[in-house]
């Protein structure tokens, strides 16, 4: 589990610090990057939020909250507390035209800076629990990896960005979005700031 935890966080760093981001999108306080490599593409969604960036990681790393601005998540339970910063939940999500609804069972990590300038992080990636094998009524699918990075910004506000590397299984969500107007990505984000503020 340590390694797991490690290697969550890692990866999330790993992917926030490669270079070749392309900008798609710029709102107001939104802008929208993504990245291909190879099969898999990534993107990461830059808020600027006027809260303190102590009060947007409580917000986000506790994935309970999470519907209550993302409407792809449906349901969202804890099916363990690791530790402290460590927790397994089992997801489920909206069923496109034609298909399944999807769950995922994925562990969240979350670390705060050590430094000033480094970011509050909130990792998240798919794991397998014996006690959740995959339902015939649901199609399991993977977060390969995904979270947030919030840096301070002032007392009173901060920027997060939220990364997510997409497998096949996440893409049916994205692909209508990427290709034209990237708006689901975009309301979500609305949607995050405003829950945030």
């Amino acid at each position: 589990q340590a390694y797991l935890s490690y290697s969550n966080i890692a990866a999330l760093t790993h992917l926030a610090r490669k270079p070749g981001w392309d900008i798609t999108k710029t709102l107001d306080n939104v802008r929208i990057w993504t990245h291909e490599e190879g099969a898999v593409l990534s993107f990461k969604v830059e808020m600027q939020v006027k809260v303190p960036s102590h009060v947007a990681f409580s917000l986000l790393s506790d994935f309970s909250l999470r519907q209550r601005w993302d409407r792809h998540f449906l349901t969202c339970k804890v099916l363990q507390a690791v530790s402290e910063e460590e927790k397994i939940y089992h997801v489920t999500s909206a069923p496109l035209t034609g298909h399944k609804p999807r769950d995922f069972v994925i562990l969240v990590s979350q670390r705060q800076p050590c430094r000033p300038q480094e970011p509050y992080t909130v990792a998240v990636r798919s794991v397998t629990l014996r006690a959740v094998p995959p339902s015939p009524e649901f199609c399991r699918s993977e977060i390969l990896c995904a979270g947030f990075q919030i840096y301070s910004n002032s007392s009173s506000s901060c920027t997060v960005c939220y990364f997510n590397q997409v497998t096949s299984g996440v893409m049916p969500y994205l692909a209508a979005n990427l290709t034209g107007s990237s708006k689901s990505i975009e309301d979500t984000a609305l949607e995050c700031i405003k829950f945030l503020e």
